[in-house]
């Protein structure tokens, strides 16, 4: 349907126009596409850009709900509403552990400074660290024994670098660039399900070099230098980028 194909072409773009062109000329904020709810399509879009918020406040205004209140503060970046809830609840907000669909590193299970970290909420990422949020707090584990995440695994590589603010935000205040997993599964579900085993925020950085993660060599190294840098402190001397033998030169 074309319509259907310009909605979700407008979640993917991180279009806040194309959508409100989209629901304009008839598509639903609630009507299942393909099992999912629009709002759940575009949660688990690719992108990761600052439109992501704007997108979604489009959808809710035109009728889409978030039950959690959590939830959707992160989500919108809603900074004065996550301060309310952190007025009234307090520590209660901070550790709470949430489900929220993804396309590349799993929110299930996770903190509220995890979604922030992978939707670019930058705002209510500092609203969170200023109220004392654990910057090295840990996802859940699963049946496997993968997982347990602290939140700058989910910054360190997305699609074209949108989250490179965030992670500069995790590591400023302390995030551990040492700690290290069992193993991580990256597209839970999805045609790109990826294990990756015995990782760090650093190895999985470079997991960006992988076919299946779509990101660009340049983005992938430049966070590879920063990273190296405040763990070692010293610079990583960078060679071979773009690699030659995969993008060989006429």
């Amino acid at each position: 349907m074309p319509l259907e194909a310009d909605y979700l072409g407008a979640f993917e773009e991180h279009s806040p126009d194309g959508i409100r062109d989209a629901l304009a000329a008839g598509a639903s904020p609630i009507e299942l596409i393909k099992g999912k709810s629009p709002i759940d399509c575009l949660i688990e879009g690719y992108l990761r850009s600052p439109r992501f918020a704007a997108c979604l406040q489009v959808v809710m205004d035109a009728g889409a709900t978030i039950n959690d209140p959590v939830v959707k503060a992160l989500l919108l970046d809603d900074e004065a509403g996550l301060r309310r809830l952190l007025d009234a609840s307090g520590q209660d907000v901070l550790s709470r552990k949430l489900r929220v669909p993804c396309a590349f590193t799993s929110c299930a299970g996770a903190m509220p400074l995890h979604i922030c970290a992978e939707f670019y909420s930058v705002r209510c990422a500092r609203v969170l660290l200023d109220a004392g949020a654990d910057v090295n707090g840990k996802a859940d584990i699963d049946a496997d024994g993968f997982g347990g995440q602290t939140p700058v695994f989910h910054a360190v590589n997305s699609i074209f670098n949108y989250c490179r603010p965030m992670l500069e935000i995790l590591v400023e205040a302390s995030a551990d660039l040492d700690v290290r997993l069992n193993g991580l599964l990256w597209g839970v579900g999805a045609d790109w399900e990826t294990l990756v085993l015995d990782v760090t925020p650093i190895s999985y950085a470079q997991c960006g070099l992988y076919a299946q993660f779509h990101r660009r060599e340049h983005d992938v190294y430049s966070n590879l230098t920063y990273l190296h840098r405040r763990r070692h402190g010293t610079e990583l001397r960078v060679r071979n980028v773009p690699n030659r033998y995969l993008a060989p030169t006429a």
